[in-house]
């Protein structure tokens, strides 16, 4: 029993002693352990799907699908021919000459015209044969011709808008070098040398004088074609200010400046103020010196010798000088449309000579006789746009300026016209941009 005893006792004390050793020893780490043995290796990265190729749509041109043809866009060059174009891509003559005649009551295929845009399309083989062609006349049309098997030619037209825009601008060198300079155009400026060219010589503006203007652009797809009506404008030169406003008091536009008064100056009825008319303007007139029959280009008004001969108009002298049939006279261009001579003068009044303005009413010369004339009388010569006319009956340019009747309906144009021109600041960008004032909506189909 006691060595049982004894026995029990040293199997505790063992246990005992095994228990803290165990405690003493450190527990390894398994993960640090394989960690010495295996060198961590990096995950394995898995690389992105390729991206996929998209192909972007075939072009549609002039409302033609394009997917299986190729596009081919030129200039017709000098001297070339639809029959050269087309022959290049496989049409016969024999398909031209159809062509030519389905296309003849719509647009001559003779008629196309160098450095005017083309667009042909041509199919993808080796072949290359062209099933459409498409020529742009002017920039709002284009005629379509369909080369396949019908044969068919269209006419089109593009959706046209007019927008009204607003410009404005110091004078820097030249009139036409500072409207470009703003963002306007050289048809621009026609419109203003035609304007104003009975109130104000463009030609003399000065550096610091200011330009305001109101008007309208034709638009296509944003690229200006043309311009419409100049609605109003504003020149301030030597200090002074010049406003033309057009308004319509049932005539017609016409162009008025602030205080109602007409930018077109009325001409003179006659260049004498006591005359009559001895001969009129005729195609076939006995000359009573060369005696025989010739055409009579002028009105001749008989009146003493002496009598002062006064310009109808205000304008420059291109001549004054001896000739010997139309013996002393004086040529005056009153503008770009109208130009006036005098003939047969006894002498030329103070200061007149070539290249001298000239006033209305103001007197030019004397009646006389000089030349191939038999008494004294005044040969008076009318030319409207290069042509010669006759004085009595051309419709000459009216000076009405606004009657009682539009005086009110005027007064509240010119007042809308005036506030819109004063806020137009001088050092303001001119952009591209405007109000739009109206569009055809033509439905046609568009160059894409």
């Amino acid at each position: 029993m006691i060595k049982q005893r004894k026995g029990l006792a040293i199997l505790i004390v063992l246990s005992l002693l095994l228990y803290i050793s165990a405690a003493q020893v450190p527990v390894l780490d398994i993960t640090s352990v394989l960690a010495k043995i295996q060198p961590t290796e990096k995950p394995a990265t898995t690389a992105p799907p390729a991206a996929e190729k998209i192909t972007p749509p075939a072009p549609i041109v002039y409302g033609i699908p394009t997917d299986s043809l190729e596009i081919v866009e030129s200039e017709v060059e000098r001297g070339e021919t639809v029959s050269s174009i087309l022959g290049a891509y496989n049409i016969s003559p024999v398909t031209i000459h159809e062509l030519a005649l389905k296309a003849k009551n719509i647009f001559n295929l003779k008629r196309i015209q160098p450095k005017r845009n083309y667009i042909l399309l041509h199919t993808r083989d080796s072949a290359q044969t062209a099933q459409y062609f498409i020529y742009e006349p002017n920039e709002r049309e284009y005629i379509i011709y369909d080369l396949r098997d019908s044969l068919q030619v269209t006419r089109h037209k593009r959706e046209m808008q007019i927008i009204e825009r607003e410009l404005a601008g110091e004078i820097k060198g030249s009139l036409y070098e500072s409207v470009l300079a703003a963002g306007g155009s050289a048809q621009l400026v026609d419109k203003l040398a035609d304007i104003y060219a009975w109130r104000l010589n463009l030609n003399h503006m000065q550096p610091g004088d200011q330009f305001k203007l109101i008007f309208e652009e034709k638009q296509i797809n944003g690229s200006v074609i043309g311009y419409g009506a100049l609605k109003a404008a504003f020149f301030q030169h030597n200090g002074q200010p010049l406003y033309a406003i057009a308004f319509d008091q049932g005539n017609g536009v016409a162009y008025y400046d602030q205080d109602g008064k007409s930018f077109k100056k009325a001409f003179l009825k006659e260049p004498l103020e006591y005359s009559r008319v001895s001969s009129r303007y005729t195609m076939r007139r006995f000359h009573p010196v060369q005696k025989r029959f010739k055409a009579h280009l002028g009105t001749d008004f008989a009146a003493p010798r002496g009598t002062p001969i006064r310009s109808v108009g205000e304008g420059v002298i291109l001549d004054a000088a001896y000739a010997r049939g139309n013996g002393y006279f004086v040529k005056i261009r009153h503008n770009k449309t109208y130009t006036t001579q005098y003939l047969h003068l006894s002498k030329f009044a103070k200061g007149i000579r070539r290249g001298k303005t000239v006033q209305q009413g103001q007197t030019i010369g004397y009646v006389g006789s000089t030349g191939l004339s038999t008494g004294p009388h005044l040969c008076y010569r009318l030319w409207k746009n290069g042509k010669q006319v006759d004085a009595l009956k051309v419709k000459l340019p009216l000076a009405e300026p606004v009657n009682r009747k539009s005086k009110k309906a005027f007064l509240a144009a010119k007042e809308e016209i005036v506030k819109r021109l004063e806020a137009l600041n001088l050092n303001q960008p001119n952009e591209n941009s405007g109000t739009l004032v109206a569009s055809d909506n033509t439905k046609a189909a568009k160059k894409s």
